[in-house]
């Protein structure tokens, strides 16, 4: 189940951009929260298993790089820079995340973040990545690469 969920999610992202059905759009509201407000007392409690995710060993982001470009997918909507420019981003309206944002992270728990990698995004082109794709301990990993992407955060 899981491959056939990744492989979707590739078919389709290059069946856009192939296709010339790129609609490519930026980023809607790059500081809203995405975390429903039912959810988000629940979500903000989370914490990884290592501490808070900007402290995180060098050894879990350079873990999390490998997920974040490989395993995990990530790489393909968010790009290698993390700002949100993958190949499979690039047609998505509204665009993903742009992890350069340093506001973005000042204003998003580590919670937050996580909720949303195991529940997606509504109205967005995120999915849910926990269970189908990594597990939510190789999650809180890939949370720890992507906010290396704001070196201010990290401080």
């Amino acid at each position: 189940m899981k491959k056939f969920l990744m492989l979707c999610s590739l078919i389709t992202a290059f069946a856009f951009i192939s296709g010339d059905l790129a609609f490519a759009g930026k980023e809607r509201d790059p500081l809203k929260a995405r975390v429903p407000k039912a959810e988000k007392s629940k979500a903000r409690k989370m914490k990884a298993p290592f501490g808070k995710l900007k402290n995180a060993p060098a050894d879990i982001v350079a873990e999390g790089k490998k997920i974040f470009e490989g395993k995990g997918t990530c790489v393909n909507c968010h790009g290698k820079k993390g700002d949100g420019q993958g190949p499979a981003g690039k047609v998505l309206n509204p665009g993903p995340r742009n992890f350069t944002n340093c506001k973005f992270h000042k204003k998003r728990k580590d919670g937050e973040l996580m909720w949303i990698v195991m529940n997606g995004s509504a109205g967005t082109g995120m999915v849910s990545m926990i269970p189908a794709t990594i597990t939510k301990e190789e999650g809180w990993k890939v949370l720890a690469y992507e906010r290396k992407f704001c070196a201010k955060y990290r401080k």
